[in-house]
C-alpha cells in the first residue's frame, strides 16, 4: 500500500474502527482484505507485534483469502523461505486473481529462477483480458523493478501505453535509475516534484538520483527539502548525511549521521559511516567504541563486517597501534570479502607506522595473489602517495604505464599529482593534458583540490595553460 493511501481519511478512519474494537474488546467488522491492510501499516510503522495480530485475525475470519496469505508470503520470502512461501501459496483459495499469478512469480525470482518467473508472466499475459491488460504489465513489471532486475522490468514496462499518470512515471523513473541512467531518473523525479512538490519520496529519490550522478551539492539540497516536510525523515536524514560525507564535511555529516540513528539505532552501515567521520575529525577512540558497537549489531552475516573491521583497523592505526590494527584485519579472512584490498590496506598501515619491511612483504603479497596486477599496483602506488613518499610514487609509475594494458585510462591523474609535487611542470601539463582527455572522472577525483570548483575536470588542462599565458 502507498503513503497516500496510509494518509487518507478513508485509512484513517478503517485503522480508528480497528483500534477501537481492539482496545475496547469488541468483535472486529472489517473483512480479510482491509485488515491485511492494517497489517501493512503496522509493518510499515516498526509495529511487528500489532501487524501479526491482525494478519492472524484476518486469517482465522478468512483461511484461504489471498491479501492475508499474500502478506504472509512476502514476510516468508523476506526470511529466505521459499518453501514456507510455496505452502503458503497452496492455501490460496482465490488462484485465478492476479496477486496469485504475483506471488508466484516473486517466489521463482526468489529462487532465481528468473527464466522460468518470466515464461510463467508471459504465459499468464495471453489470458489477461484487455481491460487488464495495462495493469498487468505494469504490475509485473514494478515486481522486477523490487527485485532489482530492471532490464526485466524495462522491458515489462516498455509493453505498457505510456502514460503520463505519478505512478507510471514514478515506475519509469526508479527503473532507469536501477539502470545506472541517472540523469535520466533525475528528469523524471524533476517532473513528478513540479506536480506534488510536498512527497517527500520525490525528493529522497532525486537526492540518490543526484548522490549517484557525484553531483553530492544538488543531492544535499534535494533531502533539505524531504527534511523540511519531515524533519525526522530518516531516508531524507541519512541522504543529507552521505551527501556532506562525499564533499569531505565531516563534522556537518556526523550531525547528521547522529538524526538519523536516532530514528534508527541499529543501522550498523549507518554507525560504520558515523565512525568514519569520527576518526576524520581525530576522534578515534570514540570511532572504535562504536565500530565495537556495530560489530555487534551487525552479526556474523553481515554484508557490511568487512568494512567495519576495516575501518576499526584504521582506527588503530591513528591512534598508533598497527599491530591491533593488522588484528582487525586478520578478523576477515573467512569473510566474503576482496582479499587483496585487505593485503593492500596491511601494508599502507605498515608504510604509516614506519614498518617498511613488513609493508612491502603485504603488497608482494596483494600483488602476486591479485586477478588485476595493473589495478593492484595503482592501489599500492596511491598508498605510498598518501604516505609521502612521493619519489616511490612517480618511479612506480613510471613502471606502471609500461605494464598497462594499450586502452588503459588509470593512474594519469596521480602521476600529474605527483609531478606537481615534486614541482615538475613539464611532465605535470604532459600528464594532466593526458588525464583530462581520457579520464576525467579520475582528474575530479584525484585532482579537484588544485582547481576553483566551478572549473569542470576535462578543462583543468585548458585552465592551467591559459594561467600560464596570462
Amino acid at each position: 500500500m502507498s503513503d497516500e493511501y496510509f494518509d487518507s481519511d478513508e485509512f484513517r478512519e478503517l485503522l480508528a474502527e480497528y483500534e477501537k474494537a481492539v482496545n475496547t474488546g469488541q468483535p472486529v467488522f472489517l473483512d480479510a482484505d482491509e485488515l491485511a491492510e492494517i497489517a501493512d501499516y503496522y509493518q510499515m510503522t516498526d509495529r511487528q507485534q500489532e501487524a501479526k495480530a491482525a494478519i492472524n485475525l484476518a486469517l482465522s475470519l478468512s483461511p484461504g483469502a489471498i491479501a492475508p496469505l499474500t502478506y504472509c508470503i512476502h514476510e516468508a520470502l523476506c526470511d529466505g523461505n521459499t518453501q514456507r512461501a510455496w505452502q503458503l501459496l497452496d492455501q490460496i483459495t482465490e488462484k485465478n486473481e492476479p496477486d496469485y499469478i504475483y506471488d508466484r512469480g516473486e517466489i521463482l525470482i526468489a529462487e532465481e529462477r528468473i527464466d522460468e518467473a518470466d515464461d510463467y508472466f508471459r504465459e499468464e499475459l495471453r489470458k489477461v483480458p484487455s481491460e487488464e491488460y495495462q495493469d498487468y504489465v505494469i504490475d509485473v513489471a514494478n515486481i522486477y523493478n523490487d527485485c532489482g532486475i530492471n532490464e526485466k522490468a524495462m522491458e515489462w514496462v516498455s509493453r505498457a501505453k505510456p502514460e503520463n499518470s505519478p505512478e507510471f512515471k514514478e515506475l519509469m523513473a526508479r527503473i532507469l535509475f536501477g539502470l545506472g541512467k541517472y540523469k535520466d531518473s533525475e528528469q523524471l523525479f524533476n517532473e513528478l516534484i513540479d506536480t506534488d512538490p510536498f512527497q517527500k519520496r520525490y525528493w529522497n529519490a532525486l537526492a540518490s538520483a543526484q548522490f549517484m550522478n557525484e553531483d553530492y551539492s544538488h543531492s544535499i539540497e534535494s533531502s533539505e527539502y524531504a527534511i523540511a516536510i519531515d524533519p525526522d525523515d530518516p531516508e531524507g536524514l541519512f541522504a543529507k548525511a552521505n551527501g556532506l560525507y562525499r564533499l569531505d564535511n565531516y563534522e556537518k555529516a556526523l550531525e547528521y549521521y547522529r538524526r538519523y540513528l536516532a530514528q534508527e539505532p541499529d543501522d550498523e552501515f549507518a554507525i560504520l559511516h558515523e565512525s568514519t567521520c569520527l576518526i576524520n575529525i581525530g576522534q578515534a577512540d570514540e570511532a572504535i567504541e562504536r565500530l565495537n558497537e556495530a560489530i555487534e549489531l551487525a552479526g556474523p552475516d553481515s554484508p557490511y563486517l568487512p568494512d567495519i573491521y576495516q575501518e576499526l583497523a584504521f582506527a588503530y592505526s591513528e591512534k598508533g597501534e598497527p599491530d591491533k590494527a593488522i588484528n582487525c584485519l586478520d578478523m576477515t579472512n573467512d569473510l566474503e570479502c576482496d582479499h587483496v584490498q585487505i593485503l593492500v590496506i596491511k601494508g599502507h598501515i605498515m608504510l604509516a607506522a614506519g614498518r617498511l619491511e613488513e609493508a612491502e612483504k603485504y603488497f608482494h603479497d596483494a600483488v602476486v595473489n591479485s586477478d588485476n596486477i595493473t589495478q593492484t599496483l595503482l592501489r599500492v602506488i596511491v598508498s605510498l602517495y598518501d604516505n609521502h613518499f612521493l619519489e616511490a610514487s612517480y618511479e612506480m609509475l613510471q613502471k606502471y604505464f609500461l605494464i598497462a594494458e594499450k586502452d588503459n585510462t588509470e593512474g594519469y591523474a596521480y602521476m600529474a599529482l605527483c609531478c606537481h609535487d615534486l614541482q615538475r611542470p613539464d611532465e605535470y601539463l604532459k600528464y594532466l593534458k593526458i588525464a583530462c582527455d581520457i579520464n576525467p572522472h579520475e582528474c575530479k577525483m584525484v585532482l579537484s583540490h588544485l582547481f576553483p570548483k566551478d572549473i569542470e575536470p576535462e578543462n583543468y588542462y585548458k585552465y592551467m595553460i591559459e594561467r600560464i599565458k596570462d
